[in-house]
């Protein structure tokens, strides 16, 4: 029987964008390619809106407080809340707790993991990367077209 019990390994810890990712149970260690990952992200930290072409995106609310646009609707959420990305709907959230916050992710088929690693570096520690302002112009067409390479189209900013 195959499964990802490996308590030896410490998990991959990445730093994507404004956010320290725990990578908790990668895409390939299981048959139906089901990721975990863990975010932990400072106040304001928001993606620009999204659209994923081939994954549900699922979102478990570990710590703080969010706001989520999914579609037209913008909700608050925190704590123990669970809210569906479904494929092909505009979605985006900002962290609106002013110590930061936790999130699980959960997607299948490994396009959003595998766009997460293609642009993080791996944490130098287990904490946030330092804080880097906006993104120039280069680097945002940059972040565009690895999405786009990962099923993933960026159609708006972030949340303000």
């Amino acid at each position: 029987m195959k499964g990802h019990m490996n308590k030896t390994a410490a998990p991959d810890q990445l730093w994507f964008l404004d956010v320290l990712v725990t990578i908790r149970v990668p895409a390939s260690a299981g048959q139906d390619g089901i990721s975990v990952i863990e975010h932990q992200m400072p106040y304001g930290s928001s993606p620009p809106l999204h659209i994923h072409r081939t994954e549900d995106e699922l979102f478990q609310i570990l710590e703080g407080e969010y706001r989520i646009k999914l579609q037209d609707q913008e909700l608050r959420v925190g704590p123990g809340a669970i809210l569906l990305a479904p494929k092909g709907i505009p979605h985006t959230y900002r962290v609106e707790s002013r110590q930061g916050g936790r999130c699980l992710t959960v997607t299948v088929r490994g396009d959003f993991e595998r766009f997460v690693r293609a642009i993080s570096k791996p944490a130098e520690r287990p904490e946030l990367p330092p804080p880097a302002g906006p993104p120039s112009l280069a680097a945002m067409q940059e972040l565009k077209a690895a999405a786009a390479k990962h099923g993933i189209d960026l159609i708006g900013p972030p949340l303000q």
